[in-house]
């Protein structure tokens, strides 16, 4: 588990909810975010063999994911309570700067660091 980036378990959807038309966000808006995101990697990583925020090394994350004081201890309090691993630790990081770049954040705020800990849910059941 600790080498996959993101679980969660997804509940059921209830049939009212599947039946009343409600949509999410349609492919071509997030196709267009995706490609948004993947620009602003290419230019953070123009002078790197790295291309993307998943293939950073423990170098690169330190250098392209600091936090401000709020984070890093958000990010400390989520590692010791749930009993993660530097690995675990890193993936963190790198999915809040994918989830900071989707919104075109030159920083990783506390909701993103809030929604890649948060990807971490089976660690939780796991550690816990």
């Amino acid at each position: 588990m600790d080498r996959i980036d993101i679980h969660i378990e997804v509940p059921a959807v209830p049939f009212e909810e599947l039946s009343n038309g409600s949509k999410g966000t349609d492919s071509e808006t997030m196709r267009v975010q995706v490609n948004q995101a993947r620009e602003i990697q290419a230019e953070r990583f123009n002078k790197s063999v790295t291309r993307y925020n998943a293939l950073m090394s423990s170098r690169d994350v330190r250098r392209h994911c600091a936090l401000d004081r709020t984070c890093q201890n958000l990010l400390r309090h989520s590692v010791e309570e749930m009993g993660l691993s530097a690995r675990a630790h890193d993936k963190i990081l790198r999915v809040a700067r994918t989830i900071a770049d989707m919104e075109a954040s030159e920083a990783i705020t506390e909701p993103h660091l809030q929604e890649a800990v948060n990807y971490r849910t089976l660690d939780r059941d796991l550690w816990t």
